[in-house]
């Protein structure tokens, strides 16, 4: 091993252990646009990026709605989708590689030295492959196994956003990648957050993409009763976390990625600080394949759990982002999640779903909504959860106008949950 290497390596494993971590950068696509400002702004202002789907294939099923990026109204995203990268790519890679370089760029972080690159890592997951990739190369097969495109396997593997990013800037530290539905998200920036900490990295790249919108999965959600039938003919009123009229949730798709940073790193080069990670916590329902236990003790052990591993006492939570993702059972057990683990403090605690705005992004969910935390942490501003008329229950909810948040120090907590029982909840706080 020559000394060049060895002095690479030194300068991360022998950082101390659990390092302060903060947040650099942000990037954004969404059913509500481009770019982090304008979809931020867009969410305090109560806008919805839920559209009808066009089309005779969608036109017999139940859900004919889904939040739709507006890729004609952005030249960065059309090109990214271009049919030249599709061959190649999943529309999901393609989408995360746009807001990989509005993060990196936000962050001023493209390293060129070895020992930079070889500091900074990539966690990037996806919930589901594009099953519309699937069926069409099936169809390809069925005409000949020539017609069956070279990239399809590297297409609809759930790692190749993390490995085509770390390829395109160079970086080698930590290339991970999770699956874990629509708890996605939240679990790569979670275990992003713990490469740095624990020092298997200076800087983590890290974030879900999700781009799986087509009839089939409009279809098979809608078998298991998940998506929202009610609102077809107003889909702007669709996705409606906690409101007693719900009746199911809205896919979406977009990408949202997240830059990382060891404190002190981010300091010595003075990079703009939005917010601090202060802890993870993870658990399982061990109870069913889609509905979380009644009792909500799954939700309770993750939020339980990213208290502990920041050192947050409970007194210290004003907001909560919920996973809200407007379905009548979710909501419902959340909500008595949050009640029975803050108590007396209950009414203190602030809570908002944002998905009532671009709806679920499933594996783009946490990390999408883990940055409007971080934004609310940065801004002092809370988003609200638009269509939100007939609260379910007393909770103080932020509905339908956002919210000035006045704190002492701002800290809140992001909650994940997906099907499989897997639940992730961050703690995030203002630095």
């Amino acid at each position: 091993m020559s000394g060049k290497l060895i002095r690479q390596i030194r300068t991360i494993s022998q950082s101390p252990q659990r390092r302060r971590v903060v947040v650099t950068g942000l990037g954004v696509v969404s059913p509500l646009g481009t770019g982090t400002d304008l979809v931020w702004q867009n969410i305090l202002k109560g806008q919805c990026g839920i559209v009808a789907l066009k089309g005779n294939e969608y036109a017999k099923l139940p859900c004919r709605i889904a939040g739709l990026i507006p890729s004609e109204k952005d030249d960065k995203v059309a090109k990214a989708l271009s049919k030249s990268n599709l061959k190649s790519m999943a529309p999901a890679t393609c989408l995360a590689l746009v807001a990989t370089a509005e993060a990196l760029e936000d962050a001023k972080w493209l390293p060129e030295s070895d020992i930079d690159r070889e500091a900074t890592g990539v966690a990037i997951g996806m919930g589901m492959i594009d099953l519309k990739d699937v069926c069409d190369t099936n169809d390809a097969l069925k005409v000949g196994y020539n017609k069956v495109s070279p990239f399809f396997v590297p297409r609809i593997l759930p790692n190749m956003a993390a490995g085509h990013i770390s390829i395109k800037y160079g970086f080698r530290g930590p290339n991970h990648a999770v699956s874990t539905a629509c708890a996605t998200g939240a679990h790569s920036v979670g275990d992003a957050f713990r490469f740095i900490r624990n020092g298997d990295a200076d800087v983590m790249v890290c974030g879900g993409a999700e781009a799986c919108i087509s009839p089939l999965a409009i279809a098979g959600f809608s078998r298991l009763r998940a998506l929202s039938t009610s609102f077809n003919e107003d889909p702007g009123k669709a996705s409606r976390p906690f409101d007693k009229k719900r009746d199911g949730f809205v896919m979406g798709e977009g990408a949202a990625i997240l830059v990382l940073e060891e404190y002190q790193h981010a300091l010595k080069r003075e990079a703009k600080i939005y917010a601090e990670i202060l802890g993870y916590g993870l658990s399982g329902d061990a109870s069913h394949i889609t509905a979380p236990r009644d009792d909500g003790s799954g939700a309770m052990l993750s939020m339980k759990r990213a208290l502990r591993d920041g050192g947050i006492k409970n007194d210290e939570i004003t907001y909560i982002n919920a996973h809200a993702t407007s379905t009548p059972i979710g909501d419902g057990i959340e909500s008595t999640a949050i009640k029975t683990l803050f108590s007396n403090h209950v009414s203190n605690v602030f809570v908002s779903s944002t998905k009532g705005a671009h709806g679920h992004l499933l594996g783009a969910a946490g990390n999408l909504e883990a940055i409007f935390t971080v934004l609310a942490c940065h801004h002092g501003i809370i988003p609200p959860t638009i269509n939100l008329e007939e609260p379910v229950d007393d909770l103080n909810y932020v509905a339908n106008e956002s919210k000035q948040w006045n704190a002492t120090r701002r800290i809140a907590l992001k909650n994940s949950f997906g099907f499989g029982g897997t639940n992730a909840t961050l703690c995030i706080g203002q630095l």
